[in-house]
């Protein structure tokens, strides 16, 4: 299992748009992928999941993956969160 931890820099957090690209960009992957902020844990393949994570702009997020294709989920993960930022919403 990899876990990573990430501050959302986005304005809006991790509203519909976002929250759309890291669902479509887990579906991708065959790891069980979730993302857990303030004890909880949320299914990162599930968008309804994504969207009741809550995560607004400063908060700390944690990414978990656990499979054959960890490493790779984790850095997608990563990089869509990333680009949503560089489009300043």
């Amino acid at each position: 299992m990899i876990s990573v931890k990430y501050q959302i820099k986005n304005d809006e957090g991790l509203h519909a748009r976002p929250a759309t690209d890291f669902c479509q960009t887990a579906m991708k992957f065959k790891s069980a992928i979730s993302i857990l902020k303030d004890g909880e844990a949320y299914e990162a393949k599930s968008i309804l999941m994504v969207l009741c994570v809550g995560a607004e702009k400063g908060d700390e997020i944690e990414i978990q993956a656990d499979g054959e294709d960890e490493k790779e989920a984790i850095e997608a993960l990563i990089k869509v969160l990333e680009n949503d930022n560089a489009d300043v919403i």
